[in-house]
């Protein structure tokens, strides 16, 4: 077996001590000139470089990335955590999925910064292990995206008109099925009233309508999300009880659950601080991402729920056993229109981020291909400054 290839500067400081005062010299001066060309290079980069440790302190960063997060002195030693609050609880959900801490996942976030002036941030962290020490490290790619940001909401906003016939045909496939049963149901109904002769006759009328109210009741919601998507409104923030919205939703959904054979594993405290928002909304969040976590998964996967709170978040974690996702999907998860699924309108995400941003709250996604997904919401209580974006 072929041996590791070494570069003629690792053959020389594999030698330090045999070198003498002239030859240690030069070399101190060579690994000056190779660490000033580097630093070069990353300095002509806009996008902002970190490195970081496992607890979070800056080993790195490069000019952009100094710029960005308001640090003008150098960044060596500083936490990030502290630079930016809240992105540590964000960042650390991977131990909400069964099988994510074999390995920490990529990550993908956006927040935005107040200081030094207002702006969006988009961050990319992937692990990585330091082959000198072993250590566990995270290289950090902070992307300026507020013009992005900005010209994406216009263009969504141009577009609206245009989503609504490709939304259309994708809600009107969505009709066809429900609207078909009702059409059999209801003619059963009637034939049934004619012969109406005693109470057995009169049990199956009952359950043919209960199959009537159910169907109907799935196309209501299936309306109402096409409506969110085309007609976005302000949130109706009040005090609400995030727990109670929840536990709603998974009583709703817990029919297709059972029939799909997932188990629910849901770790709901008690009581968790009352947070400002629109409880519809609230719903359709939930709605989405449990549904998407069915979706993702084969019958016999588990859901797990998790709620819990610090000094200054709430955060709902919603952990699948499904397929993951593709490295290279994590960027565009928010993009308008874009998916993964055959049938699928791209919009269920942007959705789930827009009512969130609304909400001054963060979506934050972390996945390993064939273990599962992590979908970890964080809701500011009301003190909180920061508003994280997704």
């Amino acid at each position: 077996m072929a041996g590791k290839k070494h570069s003629s500067l690792d053959k020389v400081l594999g030698r330090l001590d045999q070198l003498d005062q002239a030859n240690l010299q030069n070399l101190v001066q060579r690994l000056a000139r190779e660490r000033a060309l580097l630093e070069g290079v990353f300095n002509t980069l806009q996008e902002g470089i970190l490195v970081i440790d496992a607890d979070g302190n800056i080993d790195y960063a490069n000019e952009s990335a100094l710029k960005l997060i308001g640090l003008k002195d150098g960044a060596t030693g500083a936490s990030l955590w502290r630079l930016v609050p809240g992105l540590r609880d964000s960042l650390a959900g991977g131990a909400e999925s069964p099988g994510l801490d074999r390995g920490a996942p990529v990550a993908t976030r956006e927040f935005e910064l107040t200081y030094p002036q207002p702006r969006v941030v988009r961050l990319y962290r992937v692990p990585f292990h330091d082959g000198a020490n072993g250590q566990a490290r995270s290289a950090i790619i902070l992307t300026d995206i507020t013009s992005e940001k900005q010209s994406t909401e216009e263009l969504i906003e141009n577009e609206r008109v245009s989503s609504i016939l490709l939304l259309a045909a994708g809600v009107a496939h969505e009709l066809g099925n429900p609207l078909n049963s009702l059409t059999i149901h209801l003619q059963l109904i009637d034939r049934r009233l004619r012969k109406l002769r005693g109470a057995k006759e009169t049990d199956a009328i009952v359950e043919s309508i209960k199959v009537c109210q159910d169907e109907v009741t799935r196309l209501d919601g299936i309306i109402k999300n096409f409506l969110e998507a085309i007609r976005p409104r302000p949130p109706d923030l009040a005090d609400t009880n995030l727990i109670e919205v929840l536990e709603d939703v998974l009583r709703f959904q817990a029919r297709e659950l059972e029939d799909r054979s997932i188990e629910v594993d849901g770790d709901l405290p008690g009581t968790a601080p009352v947070i400002s928002a629109d409880r519809d909304q609230l719903k359709q969040v939930f709605f989405n991402l449990i549904k998407n976590a069915m979706e993702a998964m084969e019958p016999g996967g588990r859901l797990r729920v998790r709620v819990r709170t610090d000094d200054d978040s709430v955060f709902v974690a919603f952990a699948d056993t499904g397929s993951g996702i593709k490295v290279e999907d994590m960027a565009k998860l928010f993009s308008p229109y874009h998916t993964t699924k055959p049938s699928g309108h791209g919009l269920g995400l942007t959705i789930v981020e827009r009512i969130m941003r609304d909400h001054g709250g963060h979506v934050g996604i972390e996945s390993k291909e064939g273990v599962g997904t992590v979908v970890t919401l964080q809701f500011p209580q009301k003190h909180r400054r920061v508003r994280m974006l997704k």
